[in-house]
């Protein structure tokens, strides 16, 4: 056997059949170039991430801690100026509070940092105008805020106590994402300004960060960290160097990459299912040419490589054509993603992610490809003396097996390389076979019931309509799973962007509280109380919090357990700030799964503290075990005596570690009160009523300028907020899913090209038999109808047993689903499959019959 001749043979063969051979490369291509894309962006994102990671930290080191600084910390900081003292350090104080601006009397909540040093020390502020913030006496602030609410450059801004003129707008900020300005946006003071604002009081949660610049060239950076980790648990400080920062942004990027390839993947899948059918029946056509080749002397497997090179030869065309489209797609995805991005991500070609791409369009081609085409193996030369001939059945062919296996392994090696956890590949490619195997089981359905239970009783048209979904080559199986698995797809990530916005819709419940004003001392208690009642808002609870560190578990000391590796205690519950309350019963958040509920501590006993059971499990304690507190330098032994579960969905004042009355009410405290404002509607994201929303500006002007430490956190607009944040994550994901719906299509239009040979034949018998164009052209309508129907109904119904599973086992919420859009998803995908059918159809009814049959 000569490679020349066959492949000699291939090219000429594929002469007359060029154009339905590009269908084949067309149903790959786009699932290629998703895939490519993803690639491009991926390794992109890697490396910029490694070229900018010291500019996104602003410092070759960073300390970061919850406490206020104390010897510890100062412990630390000396040994690093020990060991490094040519280093520059900076200070950052950062916590929530309000600000107020005077000229357009608005309140906002934000992130306030207050800056000592020439921090960033890599990097710089982008603002507008370029200053210098180190050396100004002013305010720097987010650009959203002071878009949102009328103030330029030179107005001023109240933090506390103290009003700052605003120096320049801030664009962004060495650790900032469009994303966190929107949740979260930053107002920097300078650290002089800090004291004299007095927002740092009892109860305030405050995050100090110092930022060191050190020599690199002399000094190992990670080393260095690593010899001061004994110091740092100590002084309950995190580290964080530039390869801490790589590594933390390079696993979160990874993870979204990843996740983008999962749904490309899908896309390549369907474009293989168009693949495979289309091969089927271009062998089906081939029968003919390839047993005069047998009579001619050809051995079954030269005829079968003949046709397996042609098919690689177009699948390869096909990943190259999809590679660069991909390379060209990726430079979208900077501008898709910009919002999450922290830096500039460059849109460079990448040689390993296209050679990915072609090695993965040649496999997959020809994988889908060899069902069919082994079949030509088995061609009997008497098909080419005899057209009624049929071959004899010799028992199912071994190698047909060894093909699902290979293309089962493939599936799960890539989701494996994905992913690189052998449950999750297996969970997702079981998925998958599971999504193909109903979508296929709906088809065999469909095919049995029409044929059964067919209405012979119906119009001529509706008849031959429906007889089209089981005749000879029809398209039932492949369009179902084609476009229904496209449109399970486009549905499921409606239905979880929906479940994902029901975990926090609590805001349009009657009774329910959407705003919260914490930071509230003793002695403001009764006056904030009061100034909430007076603007016509009701107090829903008043809830005191005291803050304290834990010491002991069952008299082992906080220090003894941190040293013991053994202990089954998690390093965050030792080292963690407690803020707990104290009441005499359970809240309607709770239930109460072991133990005894404890409401009042009697005396001469230690208090029985109720604890969240998940994070029970965390301190590895159990009922009866003793734990003792240090609130504020006093130690309170107490003894676990209940576990509670909390739905942590619902907007109470919900706590870890409840204390029973009795026990905490002299300890120095704060209070957090609960409010409503009263709302347009039922639904979970109804607005504000209007004339509620310049009564709940009123009320925050009003709590801002008499009492600036108090913060208000409005959960309408929290909610409001995740809402934006998620349509922008949805529509990534619609954009990327979309390359599965045009895959879809692309496979239903060369089902329908293919087929077009068959089609010519049932047009002419039928319009021979005397049907006219009209009711050949409504023929085919029912067809397409029926099919498109079929296919978008079954998507819908597997989108909702999926997203009823990831409700009930992942989410734990009810399944609600709103139909409409799914409805009118479903309504234009069958418009669609009816148009494309019919544009497929349109040149044979305008064949006349006698020019088909001559042929014949």
């Amino acid at each position: 056997m000569r490679i020349s001749w066959l492949f000699r043979m291939a090219w000429r063969d594929s002469r007359k059949n060029r154009g339905r051979l590009a269908l084949f490369m067309a149903a790959i291509v786009l699932g290629i170039a998703a895939l490519v894309a993803i690639n491009s962006f991926g390794y992109n994102l890697r490396r910029d991430i490694d070229r900018q990671a010291r500019e996104l930290l602003g410092a070759d080191l960073m300390l970061d801690r919850n406490l206020a600084p104390d010897s510890a910390l100062q412990h630390v900081v000396d040994s690093i100026v020990a060991l490094a003292p040519e280093q520059k350090v900076a200070q950052e104080v950062s916590f929530a509070s309000m600000v107020y601006f005077p000229k357009t009397e608005g309140t906002r909540l934000v992130q306030v940092r207050a800056l000592s040093g020439e921090y960033p020390f890599y990097g710089d502020f982008e603002t507008l105008p370029q200053i210098d913030f180190a050396a100004q006496r002013g305010a720097l602030v987010d650009q959203t805020v002071m878009s949102q609410f009328g103030v330029a450059v030179g107005d001023s801004v109240r933090v506390g106590t103290v009003t700052l003129p605003i120096v320049a707008r801030l664009q962004k900020a060495p650790d900032q994402s469009g994303i966190t300005a929107t949740v979260a946006p930053v107002v920097y003071i300078p650290g002089a300004e800090l004291e004299e604002a007095g927002l740092v009081q009892r109860g305030s949660r405050v995050k100090y960060r110092y930022f060191f610049k050190l020599n690199a060239t002399q000094l190992d950076i990670p080393v260095l960290a690593d010899s001061l980790e004994a110091q740092l648990k100590v002084a309950r400080v995190d580290v964080e160097t530039v390869d801490d920062r790589k590594a933390s942004l390079g696993r979160g990027f990874r993870d979204l990459t990843r996740f983008l390839n999962l749904v490309a993947f899908v896309a390549l899948l369907l474009g293989c299912v168009g693949v495979g059918s289309a091969v089927f029946v271009y062998v089906r056509e081939k029968l003919p040419s390839v047993a005069v080749m047998r009579c001619l002397g050809t051995p079954g497997n030269q005829a079968f490589l003949i046709y397996l090179i042609q098919i690689a030869g177009i699948g390869l065309l096909g990943a190259v054509v999809g590679s660069a489209i991909g390379s060209s797609v990726q430079s979208l995805l900077p501008k898709l993603l910009q919002d999450f991005l922290m830096f500039e991500v460059t849109s460079d070609v990448s040689g390993r992610a296209f050679a990915e791409g072609v090695l993965t369009g040649l496999l997959v081609s020809v994988l889908f490809a060899l069902p069919p085409l082994l079949s030509i193996r088995r061609v009997s030369p008497l098909l080419a003396l005899r057209a009624s001939y049929e071959p004899a059945q010799n028992g199912r062919d071994p190698w047909l097996y060894g093909v699902y296996v290979l293309i089962g392994l493939f599936i799960f090696g890539f989701t494996w390389w994905q992913l690189r956890s052998w449950q999750e590949a297996l969970s997702f490619s079981g998925a998958i076979l599971l999504a193909f195997l109903l979508l296929a089981g709906v088809a065999y359905a469909t095919i049995w019931l029409t044929r059964r239970f067919f209405p012979v009783g119906w119009s001529f048209v509706w008849r031959q309509g429906l007889a089209s979904l089981f005749r000879p080559n029809n398209q039932t199986m492949t369009l179902l799973i084609a476009v229904g698995l496209g449109t399970a797809l486009i549905t499921t990530l409606y239905f979880t962007q929906q479940l994902l916005l029901s975990q926090v819709a609590f805001t349009g419940k009657a009774g329910r509280p959407n705003m919260v004003l914490f930071d509230i001392q003793p002695t403001q208690r009764e006056a904030v109380a009061a100034l909430t009642r007076a603007n016509g808002l009701p107090v829903l609870q008043e809830v005191p919090i005291v803050t304290m560190r834990l010491a002991e578990i069952n008299g082992r000391s906080r220090e003894a357990l941190l040293a013991d590796t053994t202990a089954d205690v998690s390093e965050g519950s030792l080292n963690r700030e407690y803020r707990v309350t104290y009441r005499d019963s359970l809240i309607s958040s709770e239930t109460l799964t072991d133990g005894v509920w404890q409401g009042t501590a009697p005396a001469g006993v230690l208090p029985a503290i109720s604890i969240e059971e998940g994070f029970a499990r965390r301190m590895g304690v159990e009922l009866g075990d003793t734990v003792t507190f240090d609130v504020q330098g006093r130690r309170v032994e107490t003894q676990v005596g209940s576990f509670r579960e909390i739905d942590w969905n619902r907007v109470q004042t919900n706590f870890l570690v409840v204390f029973p009355t009795g026990v905490l009410e002299a300890a120095p405290q704060f209070f957090v009160l609960l409010t409503r404002l009263p709302q347009a509607g039922n639904s979970p994201a109804a607005a504000v009523a209007a004339p509620a929303v310049e009564k709940a500006a009123a009320f925050q002007r009003a709590l801002v300028q008499q009492f600036p430490n108090v913060s208000v956190v409005d959960l309408t607009l929290i909610l409001d907020t995740l809402s934006d944040v998620l349509d922008k994550i949805a529509f990534v994901i619609r954009f990327m899913a979309g390359f599965s719906i045009l895959t879809g299509l692309i496979v239903l239009t060369g089902s329908v090209l293919v087929s077009r040979f068959q089609r010519l034949g049932e047009s002419v018998l039928l319009r021979t038999l005397g049907a006219n164009r009209r009711q050949i052209l409504r023929i085919t309508v029912v067809e397409y109808l029926m099919l498109g129907l079929l296919a978008s109904l079954s998507g819908v119904g597997l989108s909702l047993l999926a997203s009823w599973g990831l409700a009930y086992f992942v989410f734990e919420v009810p399944f609600v689903p709103d139909f409409w859009p799914v409805l009118a998803t479903s309504a234009v995908i069958t418009l669609l499959t009816i148009a494309i059918g019919l544009s497929g159809n349109r040149g044979i009814l305008r064949r006349p019959p006698l020019e088909v049959l001559r042929v014949q």
